[in-house]
């Protein structure tokens, strides 16, 4: 993967494995602090404050509340290191540093008082972009349950304290296979044109909701392999570092570092394999041209 450039910070590399855990808990106690609150204050039910990049791309008041309380947190433990939500904080860095967060992972599950939604919190190093970004730390808490999923760089990940590791199917065909579905209806089109492809080629597909608690799944072998397109970067920034140091390769279908375009997930040969379905289903292709 590609490094940032690093002529103003000191390189992260240098972090030591306890620093890295240190950062690693604050992302546990930031998110799970987070998930509580919305357990505790969720209201009777709840409603649609606004939308985004579609009507079906809602955004609720907990969503709103839940990253201004990450902020006012982060802004205050940690002054110094920059900010990225999926409500729209943005701060710059001057240590290296940015916390990239989703207040709700899952908004419409959370909508719909399903269980598939959770809170993200991750901590990289250089600019908040997954072509560049260093991850180091990571957490990822589902709501309903309080299940904790957390991760270092170079130190592992762990559900609560037991130490995680992916599955390793004997082949794609094994493979129970997670994946989401974007919001624009071109792209939906596009991605059920897809699944006609990857799906007699795995055991079954699951869609969750949540794309972090889809890699965390991941990681502690809940599913073998992942695959969607349109993650932003605080979907990913904590669930692939998780599913990474359980194991996996994470990559977009083309072997470059997962992005907007394509996230990949799972065991390395078949990752690969999917990958190669992928290519040849288009599944990269311009919305703008499906028809």
């Amino acid at each position: 993967m590609p490094q940032p450039e690093t002529h103003r910070f000191s390189t992260p590399l240098e972090i030591t494995p306890e620093q890295v855990r240190e950062l690693a808990i604050l992302c546990r106690t930031l998110a799970h602090d987070a998930a509580q609150f919305i357990a505790s204050h969720r209201p009777p039910r709840e409603s649609v404050a606004d939308t985004k990049s579609t009507p079906t791309d809602v955004v609720t008041q907990m969503d709103r509340d839940i990253e201004a309380q990450l902020r006012g947190r982060i802004v205050q433990l940690r002054p110094d290191d920059g900010l990225l939500g999926e409500e729209g904080s943005s701060k710059a860095s001057t240590s290296g540093f940015t916390w990239v967060v989703d207040p709700i992972d899952g908004t419409v599950n959370y909508l719909y008082g399903l269980p598939g939604y959770s809170v993200s919190v991750a901590v990289v190093w250089g600019a908040p972009d997954p072509a560049t970004w260093v991850q180091v730390a990571g957490a990822v808490v589902r709501v309903s349950d309080m299940a904790t999923w957390w991760a270092g760089r170079g130190i592992g990940a762990f559900r609560g304290e037991t130490v995680l590791a992916i599955n390793n199917p004997v082949s794609l065909g094994a493979c129970l296979t997670g994946t989401g579905f974007g919001y624009d209806a071109r792209l939906r089109a596009l991605q059920a044109r897809v699944l006609l492809e990857v799906l007699p080629a795995v055991r079954d597909i699951r869609r969750v909701g949540s794309a972090a608690v889809d890699l965390c799944s991941l990681a502690e072998g809940s599913l073998d392999l992942y695959f969607e397109r349109g993650l932003s970067p605080w979907d990913m920034a904590a669930g692939t570092l998780i599913a990474r140091e359980a194991g996996a390769l994470t990559i977009d279908h083309e072997g470059a570092p997962p992005s907007k375009t394509m996230t990949v997930a799972g065991p390395s040969g078949l990752v690969l394999e999917l990958a190669e379905i992928l290519r040849k289903t288009g599944a990269a292709a311009d919305i703008n041209d499906v028809r």
